[in-house]
């Protein structure tokens, strides 16, 4: 594919395509995953309630601080968008431009979901990828990939309605369908 120029090249245009990137965020300064604790609770769960989301819709569901939840494509290939609010702080949700800065667009195992400003934290934790074996392909494409939302006006009657996800450690699983699981270790 060749891509027509609509502006002159400047004249430091090479220096500028071979200049080393800058490091906007030091990710080696986050706190690290702790694959253990995670598989560890994991191991421990039990289903609480499973929801299904019918094509071209929303629903909201929530998930208690330490739960997990799953999501699944039962329906094969599917783009899904996730949405994320404090129950007890609405102001506080899901920044996804903060966590592509930070993660990528391709999240993983491991891999975190930030709030907004001023608490900018882990709203929840990606523990479990089923994608994980596709890795990274030669167009720098990768198994799971999350980019911005694109429902947000079908879930503006739920931040206004209620139902909305406190901070969560988040399972992701884009298995086989849309199906998403609320589990929680036992007693």
């Amino acid at each position: 594919m060749t891509k027509h120029l609509h502006t002159t090249l400047p004249p430091d245009a090479v220096a500028r395509r071979n200049a080393p990137p800058v490091l906007t965020y030091s990710v080696e300064q986050l706190p690290s995953f702790d694959a253990t604790f995670y598989n560890r609770a994991r191991a421990e769960l039990s289903k609480v309630a499973e929801l299904t989301v019918p094509p071209r819709d929303a629903l909201a569901f929530e998930a208690p601080a330490g739960h997990f939840f799953r999501i699944v494509s039962i329906e094969g290939p599917q783009v899904g968008d996730l949405n994320l609010w404090n129950a007890h702080d609405l102001t506080e949700h899901f920044y996804s431009g903060k966590t592509r800065a930070l993660h990528a667009t391709h999240l993983s195992t491991g891999d975190r979901l930030w709030s907004t400003f001023p608490t900018m934290r882990p709203m929840a934790t990606i523990t479990h990828d089923t994608l994980d074996w596709y890795g990274w392909d030669e167009d720098g494409a990768g198994g799971a990939r999350y980019y911005r939302h694109t429902m947000r006006p079908l879930y503006q009657p739920v931040v206004e309605g209620g139902g909305i996800p406190p901070l969560l450690s988040l399972e992701f699983d884009p298995g086989p369908g849309d199906r998403a699981e609320s589990a929680t270790r036992r007693s």
